[in-house]
């Protein structure tokens, strides 16, 4: 079995803004697009325009429905991918010693020439994180674009994970925790970030920062006057389509 390095030098992870993501897979293709090009081996996809299409991906993005205690139901996007956890469960299953944890910077990664591709380690990651692609027979996980963030011949605006850099919501931040003035640790401590199922003890490097609670209408509030409708009959083009629904069996209700 493999052994974690008892402390890391720094803690690289993302912090990633539930609130603002808008689940629009950005980061998921420009994942793809990344690895697939430049990763120690190709992401597959097997059928991808045949029937029971499947493909190795790093990351995906969940989207749930979900119903607050008071307020309107909302839809939230729930990024995921490997949460490069301090107590990884996937290294110490490893019967080959192919799952690791970097000392230097905590990054987890896959020695893909000493996997055997035995699954253990997607059977012990609790999150789901870990893929098996089929065409090259090993285990496959982010690795935060190690193949970036180190990379001098890139510009330094470049040189973070591919998925944050390509977020057009500015949802996904990429930094070292182990720094409490960087930025994912400012944003951590003054939104209240939280890890993923922290009861499981694996103490998940990523964190997530919870979607914010929506405002009720006020008719009080100061601008609440200026964002009433103007026009209180419609007209134009908004007039024309009431009156065509209104012909409609059942009206426009």
């Amino acid at each position: 079995m493999t052994d974690l390095p008892s402390k890391t030098a720094r803690k690289l992870g993302l912090v990633i803004d539930l609130d603002t993501c808008v689940g629009c897979h950005a980061c998921v293709i420009s994942c793809k697009g990344w690895n697939t090009e430049n990763y120690g081996a190709p992401l597959s996809d097997q059928r991808p325009y045949g029937d029971e299409p499947m493909g190795t991906f790093l990351n995906r993005v969940h989207s749930y429905e979900v119903q607050p205690e008071h307020g309107p139901a909302q839809t939230v996007h729930f990024p995921k991918s490997c949460l490069h956890c301090e107590n990884a469960p996937c290294v110490t299953v490893c019967p080959t010693g192919a799952s690791y944890k970097r000392a230097e910077d905590g990054i987890v990664l896959v020695n893909e020439d000493h996997c055997i591709g035995c699954g253990l380690c997607a059977w012990a990651c609790p999150y789901g994180a870990r893929e098996m692609d089929q065409a090259e027979g090993v285990m496959k996980k982010c690795t935060l674009c190690v193949d970036r963030i180190y990379n001098e011949n890139l510009p330094e605006e470049d040189r973070e994970p591919a998925c944050v850099r390509t977020c057009p919501a500015g949802a996904r931040h990429f930094g070292d925790f182990a720094d409490p003035t960087s930025m994912v640790s400012q944003l951590v401590e003054n939104r209240g970030g939280m890890d993923l199922m922290p009861e499981l003890g694996t103490a998940p490097v990523n964190k997530y920062l919870p979607p914010r609670p929506k405002d009720d209408w006020d008719d009080t509030a100061p601008l609440a006057a200026f964002l009433q409708p103007v026009a209180q009959e419609p007209s134009g083009f908004l007039n024309w389509l009431d009156k065509a629904l209104d012909k409609l069996p059942g009206g426009a209700s």
